[in-house]
């Protein structure tokens, strides 16, 4: 049914107007095919138990010893790295020992080969995707290497387990059966897939203890600098415990707003085109959209029936702020995109570092540890300074028509900066947060409601 649930799903692919069920729908396909591919590589191999010399090869090889056990180990990773699947190798290994071709030792012994040809598959899937997904077809290909190898050495004694445990499935599987008036083995199959399952369920077991050994390796694959880089999505003060507690919630936010303006600044950092600046603002941009998400909520959280007027007015001027930092980033991440997006010539790129400086100065009014608000510069003089640098981009006859109107859209995008930064500014200076913290009065004195801010 794969090919028909494939093609079901990719009706509600192209008709759907959501990207949810878009991608709910494309991943729906990618398993309707695999399984179509599974029974199509399946049925293409079953050919091969008609060539005499295909099943005198595999006839010919016995894992009764050591060497024997290593080559069926060897010829049956070989023949999975070559059909990509380890499910198809062992139903096609179960048939041939159902039919008597293999013997049942033997059949264990190929199954046991498929696990590890396999990894060739992780391997490849993961040549030109994600270090991520490189990390997890190593953990993959280490996890079955490493279980097989442990394995070999016990196989004759796993043996005589399987012969015995086979008593409560039927018996022993070398033992052969008459059906329809032929000699079949019929418990080889049931074997195979009980020594599979158990050899999954023991390599668990025998490395789990080493999760922690296993993450530290594979997390130096493809390490570089960007990711040493904060990760952030979640937020890192906001503990569910704070929800609705003043005096441990608001220190809380306050720090988690400054974190998200810090956040910001890696826009510039990638704008600059840093080596160590962020590979990828999209997917910091997306961050940051859960991180604000995650504010939002907590700021809500702390606004409470028959709260003091003094501590509504508090949390209020906190969700504004997180909504100008919010903003702030946004305009941030503007101007990284349309550096990113343009190339610049060598008088273009002085224009655009003369911006990308004084937004970067104007930004260390508002960042934490900064003693600079009680003297910040005013907006209005900020955005006066961009005038000769907007002066010299209209006047740059060297410029390219895209490039002067991306460089104008930049100096627009500063302004629009400088403005969010004095409101953020401005918007702390407007409570006095710390006494209202400490006074947890119906009354704070000296508090009187703050005019509405547009």
């Amino acid at each position: 049914m794969g090919l028909l649930l494939a093609g079901f799903f990719a009706l509600i692919y192209i008709f759907s107007k959501s990207d949810r069920t878009k991608n709910i729908a494309l991943a729906c396909i990618g398993f309707s095919l695999i399984f179509y591919g599974l029974n199509l590589m399946t049925g293409g191999l079953k050919p091969l138990r008609a060539m005499p010399e295909v099943m005198l090869a595999i006839s010919s090889l016995r894992a009764d010893d050591f060497i024997g056990l290593l080559t069926c180990v060897g010829t049956a990773a070989l023949v999975t790295a070559m059909i990509h699947s380890s499910s198809a190798t062992i139903g096609i290994v179960m048939g041939l020992g159902a039919s008597g071709i293999l013997d049942w030792q033997t059949a264990v012994a190929f199954s046991l080969g498929a696990d590890l040809g396999t990894t060739i598959t992780s391997w490849i899937a993961s040549l030109n995707l994600s270090k991520n997904a490189k990390r997890a077809a190593y953990a993959h290909i280490s996890f079955n290497i490493i279980g097989v190898l442990v394995t070999i050495p016990l196989f004759f004694l796993s043996m005589d387990v399987l012969r015995f445990a086979m008593q409560w499935f039927g018996g022993d599987p070398g033992i052969p059966m008459m059906v329809n008036g032929r000699e079949t083995y019929p418990l080889v199959p049931v074997a195979i897939g009980l020594y599979s399952t158990f050899f999954n369920i023991f390599n668990t077991l025998l490395l789990f203890p080493f999760v922690g050994v296993f993450e530290r390796v594979l997390c130096r694959i493809g390490h570089d600098a960007s990711e040493d880089i904060e990760d952030y999505s979640l937020p890192k003060y906001l503990a569910a415990n704070l929800r609705g507690d003043i005096v441990q919630g608001v220190p809380a936010l306050r720090k988690e707003i400054e974190r998200h303006l810090e956040a910001g600044t890696l826009y510039l950092d990638i704008a600059r085109g840093m080596p160590d600046a962020l590979k990828d603002p999209q997917a910091h941009h997306a961050n940051l959209g859960n991180l604000s998400r995650d504010i939002g909520v907590f700021a809500s959280s702390l606004l409470t029936p028959g709260q003091p007027y003094g501590q509504a007015d508090l949390v209020a001027s906190l969700i504004e702020e997180a909504d100008f930092t919010e903003s702030l980033g946004e305009t941030l991440h503007q101007i990284a995109q349309r550096v990113k997006r343009e190339e610049f010539s060598p008088s273009g790129r002085e224009v655009v570092n003369g911006i990308l400086d004084q937004v970067s100065d104007a930004m260390g009014i508002v960042l934490p540890g900064s003693a600079r608000s009680a003297t910040a510069v005013a907006a209005d003089q900020r955005i006066s300074g961009l005038a000769e640098l907007r002066r010299k981009c209209l006047k740059l006859d060297e410029l390219a028509p895209t490039e002067r109107g991306s460089l104008l859209a930049i100096l627009g995008s500063a302004e629009r900066a400088f403005l969010l930064i004095e409101r953020i500014d401005g918007e702390r200076r407007s409570v006095d947060r710390d006494i209202v913290v400490e006074h947890q009065a119906d009354v704070v004195p000296g508090l009187e409601p703050k005019p509405a801010t547009a």
